[in-house]
């Protein structure tokens, strides 16, 4: 038998066995692999060994065939190739962000690793390296953050063939990260390790402020929380051995990781604070800061507690419970403004559906301590609805509803609304986000509804359609009924369903034609999509000039009435040529270059195939019949017989565009958005840690300067603006 299969189909050939193999691992007992070929469709691998390519090939875990040599190669390495078995598997589709998020780790935990990761089906991808290892990590969790102190304190030492690395780093704000690895495994749940830097860290943090005086004032000393506000930082442990709790390994057991790691963050942080005395003073405003607002926040606590305000038995006069007292079976709705929480209220199913009102924009709790937050009434009024408790108090077990539901308006005002919520849950109540749980499961709590963007009747009847192109659907179902196309050059017309799917490719074409327009000239963009143009083409001067041409000609011919002026200009920074079009007339002139990247990017690909698949329509103009029996139409191009046929659709439809909830009434709200048969939600996740945290710190941060980037970036990707 080859040692190939041996290692994909039979359980422990594993290769930690063999104690000069691997120093540390994770893993490596030879179940995995197995098991990833055992519930696959298909699995190939492929070994680049001693100049030669080895391949095999695996159906549902049996080998298809031998081991063989494909060929010849100076690379080395293994390259597996695998498809999940549909017929076994319920979920087969791969979550880009949870990959990416592991990528990162193992890029950052392994100095120098270059790990390139692509989704072929979005074109999404990363390319992760990083030399400053989990230092680097520190720096990109607190991306866009005030620090304490630059760059971040670094620890790493051996000890017994156990390796020990910390980087840790405050900023000024008030959430907690720490994450903590054994052999490049995420111990989410932690282990010793992560209590021997917890109890290092405090007890370093509390001695030097004691002899330096610090806690004088406050007359308390700090807790760990205290001392761990603002903190970012990675615990890492190798260590020879290493053992875990369960099959997902979220806990190491190893109890000695404990005396290593508190040992030797203890000795580099008590000698840290002491050579320097500018940085330690920092940190210990920091904590003092901290436990001033712990004891704030206490006797703010215990003044809402009295006024019931936290009390659970207390809940809030403005929700409206539901009936059922079983978590999992209850759903409460976060409704923005009292208006649209009436009709909720209303509408709602009652037995199981809670409705929560709120009014106005919340606090961002992203700029608030503990003590403010909770002077809030609204966030006073979510926590006692939610019941889990908050900060220290916090649990899981105490949820009320296991389906948190925000409900806002589809405008400017309600997407801020929805980000201040969303900002609220991650900060402070991580676990409804995303909880995992013991069997490997994700839980989710917390859903964003969907409510329709239009409403069509006609007469008595009336249906919900969620956004522009479920409109544009549905009016290409009504508007193609009886109606034929034939192009100038056709034999016969196409009509029913070859219709419907050709004006769907049209709809597809002209839709991502009009996100293309905001940095490209459409018009522009189209008369080149007809031609041969590929990346390819602008490193050929003889076969430009030709395309140059033909793009002119394209361009006079759909746009008469404007002046367009084509050149070829050289692109240095790629090393080839591009092509400029300067398109328009009386100081209305806009450039488009269509240059190596464009033409290398998933857009110019998309339109390219989508231009291609209606070509079966044939050539400009076309004539129309509808089904109203009246003399044919004629449509200069692609984009007028799409509109045609939708202004036919439109005789005889009232057309309502929602801007808010409160816009509907109660059966309304109830058919389209709460009623779980016919509702769309979305879950919310927060799989990929390091992208989460810079997207909250820049849309909710203090600093400006991100904020006004990201929003130059994405501006032109902005809908539904009210201007």
């Amino acid at each position: 038998m080859d040692t190939l299969d041996v290692v994909m189909t039979k359980l422990h050939a594993g290769g930690k066995f063999d104690q000069g193999s691997y120093k540390v691992s994770g893993g490596l007992h030879g179940v995995g692999v197995s098991c990833v070929n055992a519930l696959s469709d298909y699995l190939e691998v492929e070994v680049y060994r001693e100049g030669l390519i080895y391949k095999q090939r695996y159906e549902r875990g049996v080998p298809a065939g031998k081991v063989h040599s494909i060929g010849s190669t100076k690379l080395r390495g293994t390259k597996v190739t695998f498809k999940p078995d549909p017929t076994v598997l319920e979920a087969i589709d791969f979550n880009f962000d949870i990959l990416s998020n592991r990528m990162r780790e193992l890029a950052f935990l392994n100095p120098g690793l270059r790990i390139v990761m692509r989704d072929e089906r979005t074109d999404k991808g990363h390319d992760f390296k990083y030399e400053g290892g989990i230092v680097a990590y520190v720096e990109l969790l607190n991306k866009n953050k005030t620090v304490l102190f630059d760059p971040p304190i670094s620890i790493r030492g051996e000890v017994n063939g156990a390796e020990v690395y910390v980087a840790l780093q405050w900023n000024d704000g008030f959430d907690e990260k720490v994450f903590s690895f054994a052999n490049n495994i995420n111990t989410v749940d932690g282990g010793p390790h992560l209590i021997g830097f917890k109890s290092a860290l405090t007890r370093t943090v509390v001695k030097y402020g004691e002899e330096k005086n610090s806690w004088k004032e406050i007359k308390e000393s700090p807790s760990g929380e205290d001392v761990r506000e603002g903190l970012t930082a990675v615990v890492s442990v190798k260590i020879p051995g290493a053992q875990f709790e369960g099959n997902l390994k979220g806990k190491l057991v190893n109890t000695e990781a404990k005396g290593l790691v508190e040992e030797m963050v203890a000795k580099k942080l008590s000698a840290l604070w002491e050579e320097n005395p500018g940085l330690a003073k920092r940190v210990m405003a920091k904590v003092a800061d901290a436990t001033r607002a712990r004891i704030a926040a206490r006797k703010a606590r215990e003044t809402v507690r009295r006024k019931g305000a936290l009390d659970s038995a207390s809940l809030p006069g403005k929700l409206a419970d539901c009936q059922e007292r079983d978590p999992k079976l209850c759903e409460l709705y976060i409704v923005e403004g009292d208006s649209a929480g009436g009709s909720a209220k209303q509408g709602r199913d009652r037995r199981y559906q809670a409705i929560l009102p709120l009014r106005g924009k919340i606090l961002n709790v992203e700029k608030a301590r503990f003590d403010k937050m909770l002077s809030s009434v609204e966030i006073a009024t979510m926590i006692t609805a939610i019941g889990t408790g908050i900060h220290d108090e916090f649990s899981i077990d105490k949820l009320r509803y296991h389906k948190i539901i925000l409900m806002t308006d589809a405008d400017v005002d309600g997407s801020h609304i929805r980000t201040l919520l969303l900002t609220f849950f991650y900060r402070q109540m991580n676990d409804v986000v995303a909880r995992k749980m013991g069997d490997g499961a994700t839980r989710h709590h917390l859903y964003i509804a969907q409510p329709p963007l239009y409403r069509v009747a006609k007469g008595k009847k009336e249906i919900y359609l969620k956004d522009d192109a479920a409109l544009d659907a549905h009016l290409m179902n009504l508007g193609i009924e009886g109606a034929s196309v034939r192009g100038a050059d056709a034999k016969a017309p196409i009509q029913g369903a070859q219709l419907r799917d050709l004006l769907e490719k049209m709809l597809a074409y002209r839709r991502l034609l009009g996100r293309v327009d905001k940095r490209r000239d459409g018009r522009v963009v189209d008369a080149a999509i007809i031609t041969s143009l590929d990346a390819a083409k602008l490193r050929e001067p003889a076969a430009l000039e030709p395309l140059r041409g033909e793009v002119e000609t394209n361009l006079k011919a759909a746009e008469p009435n404007e002046t367009a002026m084509v050149a070829i200009a050289e692109d240095p920074e790629h090393g080839c040529q591009k092509i400029v079009v300067r398109l328009g007339h009386n100081g209305g002139v806009r450039e488009t270059a269509l240059d190596h990247v464009f033409l290398s990017g998933p857009d110019w690909a998309e339109l390219k195939t989508l231009r291609a698949s209606f070509a079966g329509i044939g050539r400009a103009p076309y004539e129309v019949s509808t089904k109203d029996g009246g003399a044919p139409q004629t449509a200069a191009s692609p984009f007028d017989l799409v509109g045609m046929i939708k202004r036919a659709a439109q005789k005889g439809l009232e057309i309502q565009r929602y801007k808010g909830l409160g816009e509907m009434n109660a059966e309304q709200l109830w058919a389209t958005t709460m009623d779980p048969a016919r509702r769309t939600l979305l879950e919310v996740h927060a799989d990929d840690v390091a992208e989460a945290e810079e997207m909250f710190t820049t849309l909710m941060g203090d600093a400006v300067e991100p904020r006004r980037e990201f929003i130059e970036k994405h501006a032109l990707d902005a809908t539904n603006l009210d201007i």
